[in-house]
């Protein structure tokens, strides 16, 4: 028997060094990775388009262009900040539809002063109501670019900008490098910029092309790893059949701990809410309701009804953050019961197909002056809506939570999941009891194996 013990014990622990080493380079591969690879949007980037539309004897003009080719991740308020290093000895003479944060040191100057001397200036947009001689087209919006499925027609942003290299033709123009995106804070990461072909612009009337002398690209794809240490929105989960309501998983988005963090959040009917509000009002660091979770954003799906040919779903997403009111808000929303979705209320909808033969994933967002603002923390702090979608005979079950989500996401922030096995079950389940009572046989092996192998 004691052999038997022994060389079961070295099996285990042998395999359980195994598994941990395995799950070690798994978690360290993503958690470390930074790449920007989305399942949902695999094309979905932000393209810097840099023409050159003009020469000038000290220099040339260029009109400098973001399109954000995201499905349903935008840049939201306080906006846009592009940064890059020039090439030589460039200078800024002179901008529209947006400005650089600094001068910089033009002391070598003595008669015309530039905008920005700075090796590596920093531009911003301008905001709303900028006098019409200083914006071009798709400009002065404060630096907010929508998402390309939400709102293509303010997925752009412009500025023109008038570049001082004396004695710069087409064959000694050099592009600017180290292209930096903070929308508003880190998360994009912008490759080097390519030559590609010439753009062509056609005039308001659509009677005239004309095309710029030199075109340069330079795609910024987004990272959730980069952006922020911690996530920024959890899941929970209801249904009419099941009494229990599973929350979002505890310390989700962070812990409550005032001694080493104070003021990371704030009770509702706290009497210093309104001066922890105020105290932090240029501050984009969220301040959130005290929770279990500790997220900015909750998204509940419930369960509501069940018809004889469709059942119905209803969604409620709330606001934790007291410093945020989240304008331009989506969700995209994976479940593969999508495909036979019948109605939807006061939400707008678009299928989003990254595979084409399947259609599973929809995007979701407020309709306008409705509730496409959601507002900050409190009474009216959330939106809602629900969904009628009719039963597919072949697929369809209530059965091991596959009515549940397969994935969440706000604002383009993956949202996290409660565990599988906590989904509320139906009532005759029987799978479950099973599984609680292995676990725990499971443990204590694999406990009494450890013990055996370095007794």
């Amino acid at each position: 028997m004691a052999f038997i013990f022994s060389s079961m014990a070295g099996s285990i622990s042998k395999l359980t060094s195994f598994t941990i080493l395995l799950l070690f380079l798994l978690f360290s591969f993503i958690f470390s990775s930074t790449e920007a690879y989305d399942a949902l949007d695999p094309n979905g980037n932000i393209t810097i388009k840099w023409d050159v539309i003009g020469w000038a004897p000290d220099g040339y003009v260029a009109v400098v262009t973001m399109f954000n080719f995201q499905q349903y991740r935008h840049i939201q308020a306080p906006g846009w900040t592009l940064g890059w290093t020039w090439a030589k000895k460039e200078v800024v003479w002179s901008m529209l539809g947006g400005q650089t944060t600094e001068q910089g040191d033009c002391s070598r100057f003595k008669g015309n002063i530039p905008h920005c001397c700075k090796k590596d200036p920093t531009v911003v947009d301008l905001l709303p109501g900028t006098p019409y001689n200083q914006q071009i087209a798709n400009c002065c919006k404060g630096g907010v670019i929508n998402s390309w499925a939400q709102d293509p027609a303010n997925a752009a942003s412009s500025f023109q900008i008038s570049v001082g290299a004396a004695g710069t033709t087409n064959k000694t123009v050099r592009v600017p490098k180290n292209f930096t995106l903070k929308a508003p804070g880190p998360g994009y990461t912008c490759g080097p910029a390519k030559i590609v072909k010439p753009t062509r612009f056609v005039t308001p009337d659509q009677r005239r092309v004309t095309q710029a002398m030199m075109t340069w690209n330079v795609t910024c794809t987004y990272s959730q790893f980069l952006s922020q240490k911690t996530p920024t929105c959890c899941v929970s989960l209801s249904s009419f059949y099941n009494e229990t309501i599973v929350p979002c998983p505890t310390c989700t988005c962070g812990c409550q701990n005032n001694i080493t963090m104070p003021g990371s959040c704030v009770e509702g009917d706290s009497p210093y809410l309104a001066s922890a509000i105020a105290g932090g009002k240029n501050s984009y660091t969220p301040l959130v309701q005290c929770t279990t979770h500790m997220c900015p954003i909750r998204v509940h799906w419930h369960v509501k009804l069940n018809y004889k040919e469709y059942w119905r779903v209803k969604i409620t997403v709330t606001n934790f953050n007291y410093r945020m009111n989240y304008t331009q808000w989506n969700l995209v929303v994976q479940h593969p019961n999508f495909d036979n979705l019948t109605k939807i209320f006061s939400f707008n909808y678009k299928s989003l197909s990254p595979y084409a033969a399947i259609n599973d994933t929809a995007m979701l967002w407020g309709v306008k002056f409705y509730n496409d603002l959601l507002m900050q923390a409190g009474p009216l702090g959330n939106v809602q809506s629900e969904l009628l979608l009719r039963k597919d005979k072949a697929t369809f079950t209530f059965d091991k939570g596959w009515a549940f989500p397969r994935r969440i996401y706000f604002n383009g922030d993956n949202c996290v999941m409660p565990p599988p096995d906590a989904y509320p079950w139906l009532p005759n389940a029987s799978s479950r009891p099973i599984i609680s009572l292995l676990h725990p046989i499971m443990t204590f092996l694999a406990s009494l194996a450890f013990l055996l192998a370095y007794a």
